[in-house]
């Protein structure tokens, strides 16, 4: 029962520990329930502490930095060319261009990729490792055709995420990303985003909720 997440109530926790009329069978049989209860914790709590010293010994965070050429996975891509069993597991080179935390990557993707939502969890990219040409010298490579990042100081809007009004202030403004990760999200009013009828029907288009 403690393992589905349920813990019963049963008739011996309603009874009173100073009562003097309480039989001795009852007594016991709540001493008991009791005992089998703590055991139950003790061995729960035992086996989260092992579960979790396992897998911190198996499992590393993996470490990323913008520039990294990293490989995704094809896991949720279920639009690529060819027969769905013969695609690969993993697409790429594609090269970092933002982190979001500790947990996700923004890349820069290319080809047939292009129109995909650029942003994975880590637990869906790993390192990008060339060949080794001592190893296996008769591998022949595809050249690889990495875009390189956008390092231009202009700022240019990919993206409404937010609006709303600042404290202090009367007129609505919205936050924005921008495709340079050197730039960070920055709250400006609609004024000063180039194309803005169409970013924000884009925006509240996505807040609309969906019809169930």
């Amino acid at each position: 029962m403690l393992e589905k997440g349920w813990n019963p109530k049963l008739p011996v926790d309603t009874l009173k520990k100073d009562l003097v009329d309480i039989h001795p069978a009852s007594s016991r049989f709540r001493l008991f329930i009791d005992r089998v209860r703590n055991h139950a914790n003790e061995s729960m709590n035992d086996a989260f502490e092992y579960a979790k010293q396992k897998w911190d010994k198996r499992h590393k965070t993996p470490e990323f930095k913008v520039g990294d050429l990293i490989l995704v996975s094809t896991l949720n891509f279920n639009n690529i060319k060819g027969p769905k069993k013969f695609k690969d597991s993993f697409e790429g080179p594609f090269i970092i261009e933002a982190l979001h935390g500790t947990n996700e990557v923004q890349v820069e993707l290319s080809g047939e990729f292009e129109k995909k939502h650029p942003t994975f969890p880590v637990g869906l990219v790993k390192h990008y490792t060339s060949s080794d040409k001592e190893l296996f010298p008769l591998r022949n490579e595809t050249p690889l055709e990495v875009p390189p990042l956008d390092q231009s100081e202009e700022k240019k809007v990919i993206k409404v995420l937010k609006e709303g009004r600042l404290r202090g202030k009367y007129e609505r403004e919205y936050l924005v990303r921008y495709k340079n990760p050197q730039h960070e999200d920055e709250w400006i009013v609609a004024e000063k985003i180039p194309d803005s009828q169409n970013f924000l029907r884009i925006f509240r288009h996505e807040r609309r909720p969906i019809p169930q």
